[in-house]
């Protein structure tokens, strides 16, 4: 016999839903979240560039890229100082691992050890065309540009990103770990920079590595897995903020890093809104039988012909891929619970199961 829901019940689920609901900024009021890939990126991409209402200049003796940066990079630790990206030590004898520094340090001509200047995470160099700054524009986008001691933004220079571990530096084949502090900062700063201006900055000029898990190809598998890895901080979301109030528009993926999750697939980032990664939008379900096995198990309700199959042990480490396949053996497979996860242009969905 199926028993109706109480009252009490429906008015529960009504007001949870009201409120998972709410936790959307009108920002995004906009956009439908029914879609996913291409088709999400796109809708952000256009919001975010439509939202952008004044370029600053660079340096000036009006309001510039100096005047913001000295409230939106703000350290929440000491309201004088200027929190420094790739920065780890404030207490050794060197300045260029300093980790903040006075807000008004700044490194304009001559001497400039001990002081801060302007990084562009998405380097200068790496944009095609190039990240000017004579005029505003590009160049002078605050969401790209962060406080940075002078002789670390040196060190850096225009180096692609690598993976590591611990501080930040130059890795063994040259290229440059940002610091696991820094590298969710990094990849949401890139990602942005790769939907604002979709045709000059380029994910994949900006990060060394494999590009396994965007259906199109367009975002390394590192930047996806760094935003994963290092949450959003209170100082992104008051950055973000402080850029918003003079720019008019806002990074998404600082707002919401399982943005990134829905447009690219990869490791399940965090749901800011408690709500996307719930399945609370409309995505194809599929299903997979049996969903007890210890030879093979087989996929249906895929409506693409073109789509990518991954799956992951409980542990979230990826197991096999497929590209079009709905067929696997799984014998060699140790017993346990498995996820399988179809990645479409336009969706990412997921099952379960078990191998005996």
């Amino acid at each position: 016999m199926m028993l109706k829901p109480s009252l009490s019940f429906c008015l529960y689920f009504v007001f949870i839903l009201n409120n998972l609901w709410a936790q959307i900024p009108d920002y995004y009021s906009d956009i439908d979240f029914n879609q996913q890939g291409v088709s999400l990126r796109i809708q952000l991409s256009d919001l975010i560039t439509d939202t952008h209402h004044t370029f600053l200049p660079y340096t000036s003796g009006a309001t510039d890229t100096w005047d913001v940066m000295r409230i939106s990079d703000l350290s929440s630790d000491n309201s004088d100082a200027v929190l420094l990206i790739y920065g780890y030590d404030d207490e050794d004898d060197e300045f260029i691992n300093d980790r903040s520094r006075d807000a008004y340090d700044t490194c304009h001509t001559g001497w400039c050890n001990g002081r801060w200047n302007r990084e562009h995470v998405f380097a200068r160099s790496l944009s095609n065309p190039p990240l000017t700054t004579t005029d505003p524009g590009p160049g002078t986008d605050i969401h790209n540009l962060r406080a940075a001691d002078s002789q670390k933004n040196t060190q850096r220079s225009n180096r692609f990103f690598a993976d590591g571990s611990g501080n930040s530096g130059i890795t063994e084949g040259g290229l440059y770990f940002p610091g696991d502090e820094w590298k969710g900062d990094v990849a949401r700063i890139v990602m942005y920079m790769y939907l604002r201006y979709p045709g000059q900055c380029s994910a994949v000029n900006s990060a060394a590595g494999p590009i396994t898990y965007a259906m199109q190809n367009d975002m390394p598998d590192l930047l996806l897995e760094w935003n994963q890895e290092d949450p959003v901080s209170d100082f992104e979301l008051t950055r973000n903020d402080v850029i918003y109030s003079f720019q008019g528009n806002r990074n998404p993926f600082i707002d919401n890093p399982y943005l990134a999750t829905l447009i690219w697939n990869g490791p399940d980032a965090n749901d800011t809104w408690s709500l996307l990664s719930y399945g609370s939008f409309n995505t194809p379900s599929i299903l997979i039988y049996p969903n007890i096995s210890e030879n093979f198990i087989e996929l249906s309700g895929v409506k693409s012909n073109n789509f990518k199959v991954i799956i992951y042990n409980q542990l979230g480490q990826i197991l096999s891929e497929y590209i079009n396949e709905k067929r696997f053996d799984v014998s060699d497979f140790s017993p346990g619970m498995y996820i399988l996860k179809v990645h479409d242009f336009e969706y990412t969905t997921q099952a379960k199961f078990i191998v005996k």
